[in-house]
């Protein structure tokens, strides 16, 4: 039996966002303090015990010592419609750098452009999901690198074949980062990412904790951004001390995408202030608020169970 008992809460998403209306996160408290296991809800037993191997580490170990006591965030925008990109940028205070889910150039310039109006400063980072075949990711990127010119601060993981991303490298004067190339092949030699991408996104929990990230980090030998998977500030808490330790990261981190929920498990939530936000531990006082019906929590539970008595951990 999972050792912890769970506190689970479903936030209401505010846009669309990976298909999902509401973010169910489960959450526990050790003694290191208050942890998040929180895979997807279709993610299988194997997939989400990596997460729960996180969860698990961040309740009942110290974090590392921090090289930094702030982390530069970026906006997150999901694939929205023009006019609604200054209400969700106003989630965002002081950030510049703006991550946006974009599907191709003929659909989403548009959301660029009406960035560049509220934020004239704006660097962008394209977020693909792997969902270019090489020939849409070299058409696309010339359209963006021509309209945009020295706008464009890197495209994540704009197809997943490792083959199309060499290539596609020398066919682009943007940068690559990869996502789900490190999250999908954990086991692999991931050493030869240094010959497909520039910059590695990292998120905490889905590398199985901030010390397997840690690892990671070392192995693939890249400037490194830290991300999120729509945490709650108690998820977000743990991302911000793995980014608080690494020597490598590069520029802002997807670390503010609490503004991206209706609601939070605190009413001191982690969120951009002036285009950063400080390192800390948070204490869930509002998820009474929040809470499922017994049947979503016996749901959870049992879920925990299976992976934490199976030792898929």
């Amino acid at each position: 039996m999972f050792p912890f008992e769970l506190q689970v809460v479903s936030i209401p998403v505010k846009n669309n966002f990976r298909g999902i209306k509401s973010r169910e996160i489960a959450l526990f408290e050790g003694p290191a303090g208050w942890s998040e296991f929180s895979p997807f809800t279709e993610y299988d037993n194997k997939q989400s015990a990596t997460w729960m191997k996180a969860s698990l580490e961040a309740a009942t170990k110290p974090a590392p010592n921090p090289l930094r006591n702030e982390v530069m965030v970026n906006a997150t925008l999901p694939n929205i419609k023009p006019a609604e990109v200054e209400k969700v940028l106003s989630s965002f205070d002081g950030c510049t750098t703006i991550k946006i889910k974009i599907n191709d150039f003929t659909l989403d310039r548009e959301i660029l452009i009406e960035c560049l109006k509220h934020v004239p400063n704006a660097k962008f980072r394209l977020d693909i999901n792997g969902g270019w075949t090489l020939e849409e990711a070299v058409v696309n990127l010339k359209n963006y690198e021509g309209e945009f010119a020295g706008l464009i601060d890197y495209v994540e993981q704009p197809c997943l074949d490792i083959a199309d991303l060499k290539a596609l490298k020398n066919e682009t004067g943007i940068k690559i980062a990869v996502d789900e190339s490190i999250r999908k092949f954990l086991s692999s030699d991931l050493t030869k990412l240094k010959d497909v991408a520039d910059i590695a996104v990292i998120k905490w929990a889905p590398s199985g904790g901030i010390n397997a990230a840690i690892n990671l980090i070392k192995q693939i030998s890249l400037p490194v951004v830290i991300s999120s998977a729509l945490d709650s500030s108690v998820g977000i808490s743990h991302g911000l001390a793995l980014a608080c330790a690494i020597p490598n990261l590069y520029g802002a981190c997807g670390l503010a995408t609490v503004a991206l929920l209706e609601g939070d498990v605190t009413s001191n939530s982690l969120i951009a202030s002036n285009g950063v936000i400080v390192n800390r531990r948070v204490i869930p006082d509002r998820i009474s608020e929040f809470k499922v019906d017994n049947q979503r929590q016996k749901w959870w539970q049992d879920r925990a169970d299976v992976i934490y008595e199976g030792s898929l951990i």
